[in-house]
């Protein structure tokens, strides 16, 4: 478990993110990520690293500009999109379900607006360089994220490899795909209905909160089930990369048990 203590004021620190490492688990259709030394100790005393990627691998924010012309970028956002208050919603999927308006109406009492929402489908545990991670997990239907959109959060995070569902992504029969050739097969093999026709649409939940503004953090995972339920206080800051469309963050939680903890004045 990540979760760190702060001695002096108490403040719990959470682990949110998955590393960013060699071996990356990568969405299919992604290159690879690539690390290595430039330089290393044996050879040179000293060790530097160069590295070539997709930003959109490991937990990672996505800003408008990735789906919408004209959008900004991650470093155009301001920076309280990515600090803030706000909750981790439990709604445990299976293979290639939907998160629906129904499994978010339950939260209304507690959702504030400008509120960060994070949501646990439990696919964070499934992390892996897998069909299935990728190939079968849930999605966010493109009527909850109206309903996100209509209750104005300021960010929305999912602990699943895309926002929307896999088959109307280009995973499926969409735009650029399919990456997975043989998921929408599958998927009518194992359901008796055709991926096309049940999900039409190419990527419309992500791109209806970006088009909002409402930047986007997928692959939440490390200790997410510990804040689950809870009230928290999140920080996720991307590079100040004015044209970026995507970001490797560090997410984390933050709570204050004793609630005493208060931020300094900033007088001399």
């Amino acid at each position: 478990m990540s979760v760190r203590t702060e001695p002096t004021t108490g403040l719990q620190f959470v682990e949110l993110s998955h590393p960013w490492e060699h071996n990356q688990p990568v969405l299919p259709g992604f290159d690879e990520l690539i690390l290595y030394r430039s330089v290393n100790h044996a050879k040179h005393g000293v060790m530097s690293q160069k590295f070539k990627t997709t930003f959109h691998t490991s937990t990672h924010v996505n800003a408008p500009i990735h789906l919408i012309q004209g959008g900004k970028g991650v470093g155009e956002l301001e920076l309280d999109r990515f600090w803030g208050t706000g909750i981790v919603l439990s709604i445990p999927k299976s293979k290639w379900q939907l998160i629906s308006v129904e499994d978010l109406e339950p939260s209304a009492k507690y959702l504030k607006e400008d509120d960060i929402v994070l949501i646990n489908t439990g696919w964070h545990q499934r992390y892996a360089d897998s069909q299935e991670y990728f190939g079968h997990s849930p999605g966010l239907s493109e009527e909850a994220a109206q309903w996100l959109v209509d209750k104005k959060v300021k960010m929305v995070g999912v602990d699943t490899p895309q926002v929307d569902h896999p088959l109307a992504t280009s995973l499926g029969e969409h735009r650029n795909g399919p990456t997975m050739k043989r998921l929408a097969p599958q998927y009518q093999q194992e359901t008796g209905r055709k991926a096309s026709e049940d999900y039409p649409d190419w990527i419309p939940a992500h791109k209806l909160l970006l088009k909002h503004g409402i930047p986007t953090i997928e692959n939440v995972g490390g200790d997410l089930n510990t804040v689950t339920g809870k009230r928290c206080t999140f920080h996720a800051m991307p590079w100040r990369w004015n044209e970026g469309d995507a970001c490797v963050v560090r997410l984390m939680a933050i709570s204050d048990p004793s609630g005493k903890y208060r931020i300094e004045t900033g007088d001399n």
